[in-house]
């Protein structure tokens, strides 16, 4: 292996590490649901409301930092959001009570927003576009290694102590991670010369206008909001209406992590071999299947239960890797960062409202059940078609595989 491919390797690894430490603390919210529900006393809406406060202020702070994020050092701006989002997540542990933790997530996602998007601007500006499918798969795996590692980690420590201990763990382990950033990543300046806030304006305008880039921001907001009308529940329709346990929830995260591990780095070496929208198209249609298996499960025994929600965390990941891979052919070099802050925006506001409908959407039953999970199934489905439909433009427009 030549130095160079040593030098992405050891970027991609550090970017990757960034994305298990935001993505741990956005899912963590989600299997801790259930007892959130019970401790705070809160309703499927009011638990849907604390996991849209996380991406709804992640989007309006994409949609600020966007403004500034091709006028910075990639590096000191990438330091900058990790250190803010860190305080979040310590504020998260202190909460006391649903407000103070409602409060504290909004703070946490304003600034974990800003971050994701820094990284994937990172991937590429380092990571050539014939290796980029391969590295955006191993980056975006964090959601997985976060689920097999992160979350089970988590979760054990929730059970021994309490919940407030899990957002400790992220705090200490974010703290690493960012010194680790600090000495091993490189410095990355995209301009030269500073823009008065006027210049800044018109250059976001600009970028906004363009119909490449607002298909581009469709796209990944449709596929945003198709997956978020479902993840939100997983949990809580696991214990309330399959029949597992509280104790048991670790083991559709460790379960799902794995084999998404697995399947994102297959589906990124297939991207750079057989192309990008070909891939997306195929991964996206197969997404379908465990969806609907998944809002409409009844009690099953816990193998069948974990086959069903791996079979939906690997398809609904996995069509992300082709979609971002496309989406990075599309932008120019100069304003990937303003565009990356914008694309994140947009997806993370989109999955906002989607948990917020979903929230709206789904009623709580007999003995803690859920009711109208299949009709939030059916409401994901028709946004994913709709994302097919938009990246086939796209494909057309560019030429791509």
């Amino acid at each position: 292996m030549t130095h160079s491919l040593k030098k992405e390797r050891l970027y991609v690894i550090i970017l990757a590490a960034i994305q298990i430490v935001h993505v741990l603390d956005f899912v963590i919210i989600m299997p801790l649901g259930p007892r959130f529900m019970r401790v705070f006393n809160i309703s499927p809406s009011e638990f849907s409301t604390l996991v849209a406060a996380y991406t709804f202020s992640a989007g309006i702070a994409g949609f600020i930092g966007a403004l500034y994020a091709d006028h910075f050092d990639r590096k000191k701006f990438l330091l900058f959001n990790f250190i803010g989002f860190i305080v979040g997540t310590f504020m998260c542990a202190m909460a006391g009570n649903f407000t103070s933790l409602l409060t504290a997530r909004i703070v946490a996602g304003a600034f974990g927003g800003v971050l994701n998007a820094c990284v994937l601007a990172i991937v590429a500006d380092l990571i050539p576009f014939e290796r980029r499918g391969a590295a955006m798969g191993a980056v975006m795996s964090a959601f997985s290694i976060a689920s097999v590692v992160g979350v089970p980690i988590g979760l054990y420590i929730a059970q021994v102590f309490d919940w407030n201990a899990a957002f400790y763990f992220i705090c200490i382990v974010g703290i690493f991670f960012w010194l680790l950033t600090a000495s091993i990543l490189p410095s990355i300046k995209v301009r030269t010369n500073t823009l008065t806030i006027k210049e800044n304006l018109q250059n976001f305008k600009l970028i906004l206008i363009q119909k490449d880039y607002l298909q581009s921001f469709l796209l990944t907001s449709f596929l945003g909001f198709g997956i978020f009308m479902i993840v939100p529940f997983i949990s809580p329709y696991m214990v309330g209406n399959v029949g597992l346990t509280e104790a048991q929830l670790p083991y559709i995260y460790l379960a799902g992590g794995t084999c998404t591990v697995i399947t994102a780095r297959l589906i990124g070496k297939a991207c750079d071999k057989i192309g990008n929208f070909k891939v997306f198209r195929a991964v996206t249609i197969i997404s379908i299947i465990p969806t609907l298996l998944l809002t409409n499960l009844p009690q099953v025994p816990l193998a069948l239960a974990l086959c069903c929600t791996s079979f939906f965390m690997m398809a609904g990941s996995g069509r992300f890797i082709p979609a971002m891979t496309i989406l990075s052919a599309v932008v120019k070099p100069k304003e990937r960062g303003t565009f990356m802050s914008l694309e994140n925006a947009a997806r993370q506001l989109s999955s906002g409202f989607a948990s917020q409908l979903a929230g709206f959407i789904i009623g709580a039953g007999a003995a803690g059940s859920l009711t109208n999970y299949n009709i939030v199934g059916y409401v994901g489905i028709s946004m994913t078609l709709i994302a097919i439909f938009i990246a086939y433009r796209i494909k057309i427009k560019f030429n791509l595989r």
